[in-house]
């Protein structure tokens, strides 16, 4: 029974997230605004780690199952990504380098916090 209450919680916030994201027309995918909804309950306790753990666990684990429909996609639009290469790799570079330099910085003011 506790399995059905994390899978519950984990698609409700999912939902929750979905629902928000299209009602008010946001740029931001509604699984990205479901996992901060989630992450404000874990937060402040209104959500329990233990209620959700496992069932958490068993999706990380079983992550590289969702990464099969965007492969197809890549190999059915090679042609299109052929055509764009340079702006492609760019973007990658770039968002790359963004995040390789915000999580540095993110964890040096963190780490100068914690002395």
């Amino acid at each position: 029974m506790n399995a059905y209450r994390g899978l519950a919680i984990i698609f409700g916030f999912y939902a929750l997230g979905e629902f928000t994201s299209s009602a008010f027309n946001l740029p931001i995918p509604g699984s990205v605004l479901g996992m901060l909804f989630l992450l404000a309950a874990l937060t402040a306790g209104i959500v329990r780690l233990e209620w959700v753990e496992n069932e958490a666990e068993l999706f990380v684990k079983n992550m590289s199952v969702m990464f099969i429909p965007p492969g197809v996609g890549i190999i059915l639009y090679i042609s299109l990504l052929k055509s764009q290469l340079i702006p492609v790799v760019g973007a990658i570079v770039v968002s790359f380098l963004v995040t390789l330099i915000t999580t540095a910085k993110v964890v040096e003011l963190l780490r100068r916090e914690g002395r």
